[in-house]
């Protein structure tokens, strides 16, 4: 944490906040019941909707689609299966059962990605995803995606690492997009970026993607998973805001749900989230609601 500034300052002194200090003091110290040993303080956090704004669409969301998009004019015959179907069609309802990360939409999104970028030098995937990144901004607050970083969470990282937690970001969204800003945009090592990403080959002296997928979709029981597989434990603390974050969550010691009420400094919305949400109320996680438990929210820019 920075010299002269108060831990978790953009949390409200409410039950969210009392709830992780107890939790991570209580983790730290050897005669508690709560103790967890250094080498098991393992927490994990969803991306979209967790660490940064995740509407009206997720940031990778047009990176994507433009790429799709280019492949179904070079190929019209692509039209007749999903994704593409979708694209060509402007079809609604596909990228809403997206948007709440339903298994089957994503799922073709993730074959189609991967038949996208197939034979593409690793080094060459994440020029095309920093060119994309450079002059992208979001369609409501004009920001580029670094600004986009929830506050309260850049705190919680640090506050967390400061009483000796290992962090890892675990993500339906594209591992190697990721891996190409996680250490500006939250100061965490790209092997600490764990989720869905493609099977590689080595061709001709270069590593290439291939159009298969490496293990399970990050999604559902598909975090844990990889949790497991990364780590060689399950974590001890999960951040998640949504359905497809309840198996990462019921995986942890101690689980935290991001709610997002706040349609004046964020968005307010509860669509892919209502099995969290019941499942946080019979589970005992702690809630964070964005509108009363946060007093800030968008990182904070220097004056």
């Amino acid at each position: 944490m920075a010299m002269g500034t108060s831990p978790l300052e953009s949390w409200n002194d409410g039950a969210a906040r009392r709830a992780i200090v107890d939790f991570v003091t209580s983790a730290a110290a050897e005669d508690s019941p709560g103790f967890v040993p250094p080498m098991d303080r393992v927490a994990v956090f969803d991306n979209d909707g967790t660490l940064w704004v995740e509407k009206p669409a997720p940031v990778q969301s047009a990176f994507i689609l433009g790429k799709l998009a280019a492949q179904v004019r070079e190929d019209p015959s692509l039209a007749r299966q999903q994704p593409y179907r979708a694209i060509v069609d402007n079809d609604e309802s596909f990228f809403r059962a997206l948007d709440v990360q339903d298994p089957d939409a994503v799922r073709s999104m993730v074959e189609a990605i991967g038949s996208a970028w197939e034979g593409t030098a690793f080094g060459e995937f994440e020029a095309e995803a920093a060119r994309y990144l450079a002059s992208w901004r979001h369609e409501r607050f004009g920001l580029p995606y670094a600004a986009l970083v929830y506050q309260p969470m850049l705190e919680l990282f640090d506050y967390l690492r400061a009483h000796g937690w290992r962090l890892f970001v675990c993500s339906g969204g594209g591992r190697d997009f990721m891996r190409v800003i996680s250490e500006e945009l939250w100061g965490l090592p790209r092997e600490n970026v764990i989720g869905s990403a493609p099977e590689f080959a080595y061709r001709d002296g270069a590593l290439v993607r291939r159009a298969v997928l490496h293990g399970p979709v990050a999604l559902g029981p598909g975090k844990p998973e990889y949790v497991l597989a990364r780590t060689g434990r399950l974590p001890a603390l999960a951040v998640g805001n949504d359905d497809v974050d309840v198996e990462l969550l019921q995986s942890a010691r101690f689980a935290l749900l991001v709610v997002h009420d706040d349609d004046e400094r964020e968005y307010a919305y509860s669509d892919g989230a209502q099995r969290a949400r019941a499942t946080a109320e019979r589970s005992g996680w702690t809630t964070v609601s964005v509108k009363d438990d946060w007093n800030a929210v968008l990182k904070k820019r220097p004056n």
